[in-house]
């Protein structure tokens, strides 16, 4: 691994784990096992390789798939959905400091192409499909329609160890719950094939 691998691997680890303010240059090159002046030499500056690393962390993550022709919505939305979910876990550190210094640092954050930018993006496609099909036979907005299933798996992937009393089913149960709500909510006649929970 290349130098510059180890501070974009450290900074993201130091900057999810004590924020802007602790993510220092000394302690980046620390975690990363070089010094400072190879930080600098690499990126110039703290700002610029918070950026990239952000950017990084954020393209490495692999976006759920949905099937251009749809034809068993329940299963295909309940699989997206919990590889989206363990998608926000597996960053939930990370995700957390970043919103919480958005507004003081909001040029770290990027806002087009981000990983929930593509995800709303497909979702929508793939509703647009249920409703051209035909399974979807409500009358609803695919941008508001994916940003409130978004909303709920965000809000548990963030919340249940933070609220556990709001979060008491078991994530798989409470996943399967959203998902149902959520195409009975657009129309789709399709029960949970695990029986209708």
């Amino acid at each position: 691994m290349t130098h510059r691998d180890q501070l974009l691997q450290a900074a993201v680890r130091v900057y999810a784990e004590v924020g802007y303010r602790g993510a220092t240059t000394r302690r980046i090159a620390s975690e990363a096992g070089v010094n400072e002046i190879t930080l600098f030499r690499h990126f110039g500056s703290k700002d610029a390789l918070l950026r990239e690393a952000i950017n990084r962390a954020e393209d490495a993550v692999v976006e759920p798939a949905l099937p251009e022709a749809p034809e068993a919505p329940f299963a295909e939305v309940l699989e997206w959905a919990r590889r989206y979910i363990v998608g926000l876990r597996e960053r939930r550190a990370l995700i957390r400091t970043c919103m919480g210094e958005i507004e003081e640092h909001p040029g770290l954050i990027p806002p087009e192409g981000s990983p929930p930018a593509k995800a709303a993006k497909a979702l929508c496609r793939y509703l647009r499909r249920l409703r051209d099909l035909g399974h979807a036979k409500a009358d609803f907005d695919e941008s508001a329609a994916s940003a409130l299933l978004m909303g709920a798996l965000f809000a548990d992937s963030m919340g249940r160890d933070v609220i556990p009393d709001m979060y008491s089913n078991q994530p798989e149960e409470a996943l399967r719950e959203y998902v149902r709500l959520f195409l009975r909510g657009i129309g789709v006649e399709q029960s949970d094939p695990a029986g209708d929970a």
